[in-house]
């Protein structure tokens, strides 16, 4: 198990490493710099140079790689050009947000999904299967902002069941943490809007994997035994088709993680999606970069995790990699 995990971990960092160059890279090749928008389209080219010298914009570009990288080394992640503070504070202020955010959307997937892929697989070839599976479809045609829009013009507009957007924050009142309610209810609807398309496709996925394990012979043991179909599907059956759910699990937690750069700024939500939106704007790349790394740390991380799940529930894929 420690080599597995060791040879895990060394393909986590090369990949952050391969992450960094890249974004680094890409960043370099966009037109414009945060001097030529901090100082204006009309400001005196001297002007401009001058403040591209005083950020160190004006150094080789791999001097910067290696500063950056050094200062990540260190916890450092470097001033930003536009809102001159720590970009680590910045960061960290915008997580509060977008964490809760993404995990709130993978339960609602997780729930949603669960549940219709089970029904869907126990009523093969019935009606129900047939009508969760066309919605099931017709979620993942959806794009996710455009039914945020969707849920905006219904839940606010018309019954105005929640606000359209923005977000006041986890405040507590008194010692109280009053903000939780208000926090949470904020989130529902970008949540949802999240959680609807990735909901669609590992429904369809549970479906399948539970209908594999259904023609397996250990289920008919169990049904010969007299085990109720509930507690066979819940207790047997999910149990070994979840190996493979797992493993999307993950990777949508990623697509989550990317899909709140978009719904943020429709609910118009400050958190890291925003920012980066902003950033980008500003040509503040030192923090387009940062939040883009730690973006990829995130999903990184979360499938280093699901690989650790993956030989912890199924031991031959341990032994596979050994």
């Amino acid at each position: 198990m420690n080599y597995f995990l060791f040879k895990r971990a060394l393909t986590l960092i090369a990949t952050l490493l391969a992450t960094s160059v890249i974004v680094f890279a890409v960043l370099e090749v966009l037109p414009g710099n945060a001097a030529q928008v901090l100082m204006g389209p009309d400001a005196d080219p001297a002007a401009v140079a001058a403040k591209a010298q005083e950020l160190g914009l004006d150094r080789p570009a791999l001097a910067r790689y290696a500063d950056w990288m050094r200062g990540l080394l260190h916890g450092d992640m470097g001033l930003s050009y536009a809102y001159g503070t720590p970009v680590t504070e910045l960061i960290a202020e915008r997580l509060t947000l977008t964490v809760p955010l993404a995990v709130f959307a993978m339960l609602l997937t997780t729930v949603m999904a669960l549940l219709a892929g089970v029904y869907a697989a126990a009523n093969h070839n019935r009606a129900g299967d047939v009508g969760l599976m066309t919605l099931a479809q017709i979620g993942i045609a959806i794009p996710n902002f455009w039914f945020a829009m969707l849920l905006i013009l219904l839940f606010s507009v018309k019954l105005q069941w929640f606000a359209a957007g923005g977000f006041d924050g986890w405040y507590f009142d008194e010692g109280v943490w009053a903000g939780l309610w208000a926090g949470l209810k904020a989130l529902v609807l970008p949540a949802l809007a999240l959680a609807v398309v990735q909901a669609a496709i590992l429904a369809r996925f549970t479906r399948s994997a539970v209908l594999e394990v259904l023609r397996e012979d250990f289920v008919r043991t169990a049904r010969a035994k007299g085990l109720s179909q509930r507690a066979t599907l819940w207790g047997h059956v999910l149990r070994n088709a979840m190996i493979p759910v797992i493993t999307v699990m993950g990777l949508q937690f990623a697509e989550l993680l990317a899909g709140t750069i978009v719904v943020e700024n429709v609910f118009y939500l400050p958190g890291l999606g925003r920012l980066i939106f902003q950033s980008i704007a500003n040509r503040d790349v030192i923090v387009v970069r940062n939040c883009v790394l730690l973006l990829a740390a995130m999903v990184v991380i979360v499938n280093f995790v699901v690989d650790v799940l993956y030989a912890v529930i199924d031991p031959r894929v341990k032994a596979s990699q050994i």
